[in-house]
């Protein structure tokens, strides 16, 4: 990964932003190995490896007989992971992906240190979820007093 970074960024001279994995032993220490290499930020997570076999046939039910798992299950894995990397890389832009399907979602992973949020397979289940997400950013942000929506970055309240 870390050769693919420098190379990149030296022949495009472009900002780069990272994709990681949560497959991985430890996210933080990835992270750290892609912006020591050159990224620019990250986006966290990619798929968490799943599988799924059908009882009747005995078969995975798909031909690689794993795949990526994305939506609302994966969010919690999606919110810790953006959560240790924010605590190590506090400067390092981060968009938090996995798993976001509504405000709440949203707002978890910008309190676990997201700086912009991606959804994605919330939009084959709801094509105006992003609008609804916006909406709702903007009507807690009103009843909360927060004037941009920045100031909520990686302001979890831990224990």
């Amino acid at each position: 990964m870390a050769e693919v970074i420098r190379k990149v960024k030296q022949i495009t001279k472009l900002p780069l932003i990272a994709k990681l994995s949560p497959n991985v032993t430890d996210i933080v220490n990835v992270a750290q190995t892609a912006v020591s290499a050159g990224a620019d930020g990250l986006t966290l997570i990619n798929t968490l490896l799943g599988m799924a076999i059908d009882v009747k046939t005995r078969r995975p039910r798909l031909k690689n007989n794993v795949g990526g798992l994305s939506g609302p299950a994966i969010h919690p894995v999606a919110v810790a992971c953006v959560w240790k990397v924010r605590k190590a890389l506090p400067d390092v832009p981060i968009i938090g992906i996995g798993g976001v399907h509504d405000v709440e979602t949203a707002i978890e992973m910008i309190l676990a240190g997201a700086n912009l949020v991606g959804i994605g397979t919330a939009n084959f289940i709801n094509p105006n979820v992003c609008i609804e997400i916006i909406d709702g950013l903007e009507k807690y942000c009103a009843e909360n007093g927060v004037k941009n929506i920045s100031e909520l970055v990686g302001k979890v309240q831990e224990w």
